[in-house]
């Protein structure tokens, strides 16, 4: 496995100090994983770049009515952040009280998340990460994929949109209005996530489109050069077929990234735009994203700003 440790454990406080030294990933279908513990045995990971910084846990407050999981919230730095209970989530029983934070920027939101500990962070290649819809996992749909470490050791990726629908609920898809002729339109779109296939599905039948969907760039780049090779041996003009492609950037097998260059690299798909989808909403994964050739890109999950952004390019 193409399998590399950027820093050794032991150093929780400041141990993302040299992300915005770390070399630009975009289009090399690698990603970085920061690992963690959550008291049992089972070793966790999750994307550095969602990551802001890890610390200790501060002083939490209580609040009525608080969700299943989320201990409470806390100040650090003028940011008053919700704090999630991973152990909570997952069912485990953390050996003692937790005092380590990772402070997690999500969808344009700041939050906490409580760990027994951060290890270190290992840059692995996507085609190396397996999604785990259709198998057993004690987790269950907590955990979007896994990936193996030299020593044997799995890595469960947690799926954080899941959790967040879990603490808070899934976010309400708004007013959005139908496009004209909608039915005679397609969007074709990727996402790990089963909760964001669902409201993403949610958004386009409430504009009366029509959608084609896929569970990572892998699968999705194999499915749109048959439909490529479809339109070009019959003539057809793929723009026809489909007018928008909208991928997420995190995914297991080819990230979304990649699957942009593809589509770019391939003059068939000339016309169609490419949307990223997106909980990795920092300016840094913006610029990845234009540097691969990503024509727009929309932070999840806003219906409104999804479909105001789909809309003028359903032509």
């Amino acid at each position: 496995m193409n399998y590399t440790e950027e820093m050794a454990s032991g150093n929780q406080e400041g141990v993302l100090d040299h992300v915005d030294a770390r070399t630009n990933l975009a289009g090399t279908n690698k990603m970085e994983i920061l690992l963690f513990s959550l008291g049992g045995t089972e070793k966790f990971g999750i994307n550095v770049f969602k990551i802001k910084e890890v610390c200790k846990v501060g002083k939490i407050t209580r609040t009525p009515n608080m969700p299943n999981g989320v201990d409470g919230i806390v100040s650090l730095r003028g940011h008053v952040m919700p704090v999630l209970n991973l152990a909570n989530f997952m069912g485990i029983r953390p050996a003692e009280n937790h005092k380590t934070m990772m402070v997690a920027e999500f969808n344009t939101h700041i939050l906490g998340f409580l760990v027994q500990s951060v290890e270190h962070i290992i840059r692995v290649d996507w085609d190396r990460v397996r999604a785990t819809e259709g198998m057993m996992s004690d987790s269950g749909s907590l955990i979007t994929a896994i990936t193996e470490l030299p020593n044997g050791m799995l890595v469960s990726i947690l799926d954080v949109e899941q959790i967040l629908a879990n603490a808070f609920g899934e976010a309400i898809i708004g007013n959005v209005e139908r496009v004209e002729d909608g039915h005679d339109l397609c969007v074709f779109f990727a996402d790990d996530s089963m909760v964001a296939r669902r409201k993403i599905a949610e958004v386009l039948d409430k504009m009366g489109v029509k959608h084609i969907q896929s569970t990572n760039g892998s699968e999705a780049w194999d499915r749109l050069k048959s439909m490529a090779d479809s339109a070009q041996s019959s003539g057809l003009e793929l723009h026809d077929q489909i007018q928008v492609i909208l991928t997420d950037a995190e995914m297991p097998e080819m990230d979304g990234y990649v699957l942009t260059q593809h589509v770019k690299a391939d003059r068939r798909f000339d016309g169609i735009p490419v949307v990223m989808h997106s909980s990795l909403s920092s300016d840094a994964n913006r610029a990845m994203g234009r540097r691969v050739g990503v024509d727009y890109y929309v932070p999840k999950f806003d219906s409104i700003v999804l479909s105001s952004t789909l809309r003028p390019l359903l032509t």
